[in-house]
């Protein structure tokens, strides 16, 4: 099976003119676009709510419709086209004399270097701010974990001790993040795919299974509005 990165490169190639198959994968990558969205503003956003949103959806599609394959791997570059057309909005916006707090921040940095990170924008608040924030995170994904049957005292037994595990949870996480059928089965039936995920990262399996509960709670902080908890992941 070929990896993650040349399964949605090829998919996007194919569907470049079929409108409900683009309608379909952008369904499909909308916890990917709130969570580019969010990482490049640094504030907590709801589809529905936040034009923020309406546009990294926008962007999506004009990324799917303008991708060539021999430039690179497609998530790269639709993360740079939704962080271009943000920029755009923001600057439209300071134009009209509205309050954008985060457009100098955007606007300070070269083109190619824009990418503010989770921790430097969430400065931008004041930490009464941010620590209610947090508490309120921290109660939703409480009541996610109980759909797993699983407690913060059942996550904090699974969490890595050592560099090497860590690196390995992280790269399973990373795995069923970019492979939407693992993610939909996920969300939809509540239990980690570990054969799917085994066959795909070439992970063992016992590794996949002692990691279970630690690899299921990063999986809902990256794929929700956890934007203040996503701060706590180390990647790297």
């Amino acid at each position: 099976m070929e990896n993650g990165s040349a399964s949605i490169n090829e998919r996007v190639e194919n569907i470049k003119k079929n409108k409900e198959e683009i309608s379909r994968l952008i369904q499909e990558y909308k916890p990917f676009i709130a969570s580019v969205v969010e990482t490049s503003i640094g504030k907590y956003v709801r589809y529905g709510e936040d034009d923020e949103l309406s546009i990294g959806l926008i962007a999506f599609e004009e990324a799917i419709r303008s991708f060539d394959s021999t430039k690179g791997n497609f998530l790269s570059f639709a993360k740079n086209v939704i962080k271009r057309r943000l920029i755009d909005y923001y600057r439209k916006e300071k134009k009209h004399n509205k309050v954008i707090p985060l457009i100098d921040k955007f606007e300070s940095v070269d083109d190619d270097e824009y990418d503010l990170s989770a921790q430097e924008s969430i400065k931008v608040y004041s930490e009464k701010e941010i620590s209610e924030f947090r508490r309120a995170e921290i109660e939703e994904l409480k009541e996610d974990l109980k759909h797993w049957g699983l407690s913060y005292i059942d996550v904090a037994k699974s969490s890595p001790k050592q560099d090497g595990t860590h690196n390995i949870y992280l790269k399973v996480v990373e795995c069923i993040i970019n492979q939407p059928e693992i993610l939909n089965i996920m969300q939809k039936k509540k239990y980690l795919p570990i054969a799917e995920i085994e066959k795909i990262s070439k992970i063992p399996r016992k590794k996949i299974e002692r990691g279970r509960n630690y690899i299921i709670a990063a999986v809902l902080i990256m794929t929700r509005d956890f934007q203040y908890l996503k701060s706590f992941i180390r990647w790297g």
